[in-house]
């Protein structure tokens, strides 16, 4: 299965606008939602059964049992991320402890123990034939990389006929990023003609290259600052990189997500162009 990554770095540049028109356009049967903190492709996927969740433990949580505690203080006084009150009982503030096991260790009551702790939600969509893999981090908790790797995980196992999979990436440049791109076949990264779109765009572009990723680039809003815009194809020229379309500013691409449909829904000018750059990226994974 070819696996297709579609990475924007900086949020609002429109990378699941794209995604979502690609798995329109490929009418694939898997794809993924890697944005485990603020999950949308669902929204504009149409999705009409219910998901089966699963429960994604990541890191655990110290508790600590007053009836065996000592009140000696150390787990306090050595606990890095301020996790541990004293109060009439010590408590450990579940949202703060990073489940280091320090306090644990030191304890000489045994009274702190690591429990395991739900850190966010996986959800399958499975229908007829078609497979949406994607999941939700509560609020506060971390491990998002490794959330994204479980993501990417149950829509290989549950769509193992499938030839493509289009994956809607991680925004940013941090650990969920590089957890999208481990093991995929090539990345479309969107970027944005701006000073912070450029930047992160370049730095996706670093880190797909030491993970030997093929990459491609395709301008989002194109039309907004011609002076960037140029910025972006003169780079793209310099580094050998594909730069497979630019896709105007549209309103009717507005109106299209407000109404949950794809820009390739109806005739427009953003979908004219998001339907030539799809077409230059399926040449490109091919080969």
């Amino acid at each position: 299965m070819k696996q297709l990554l579609i990475l924007s770095g900086k949020g609002g540049t429109g990378k699941t606008t794209i995604a979502s028109a690609f798995i329109k356009l490929a009418d694939a049967k898997a794809y993924g939602d890697c944005d485990v903190d603020a999950p949308n492709l669902h929204l504009i996927a149409g999705q009409s059964s219910e998901p089966a969740k699963l429960d994604y433990y990541g890191l655990p949580k110290a508790r600590i049992d007053p009836e065996l505690c000592s009140r000696c203080d150390l787990c306090r006084q050595n606990c890095r991320f301020d996790a541990v009150s004293a109060g009439r009982t010590y408590r450990v503030d579940p949202f703060a402890c990073e489940g280091c096991g320090v306090c644990q260790a030191l304890c000489p009551s045994g009274a702190i123990t690591l429990k395991p702790a739900a850190a966010g939600e996986l959800m399958l969509y499975t229908h007829q034939e078609r497979v949406f893999s994607t999941a939700q981090l509560k609020m506060g908790s971390g491990t998002s990389g490794k959330l994204v790797t479980e993501v990417k995980k149950q829509l290989k196992e549950a769509a193992v006929a499938a030839e493509l999979a289009i994956i809607d990436g991680s925004p940013g440049i941090g650990c969920p990023v590089i957890a999208s791109l481990s093991g995929v076949d090539m990345v479309l990264i969107v970027a944005e003609p701006s000073l912070s779109g450029i930047s992160d765009m370049e730095r996706i572009i670093n880190t797909a290259a030491k993970f030997g990723t093929k990459a491609a680039i395709c301008i989002n809003k194109a039309d907004t600052n011609p002076d960037h815009t140029e910025r972006i194809e003169e780079y793209c020229q310099r580094q050998e990189l594909p730069l497979v379309g630019k896709i105007p500013f549209d309103f009717a691409a507005v109106e299209a997500i407000n109404k949950g449909l794809t820009i390739v829904d109806s005739e427009c000018a953003s979908g004219t162009a998001a339907r030539e750059v799809y077409n230059k990226v399926m040449n490109l994974i091919t080969m």
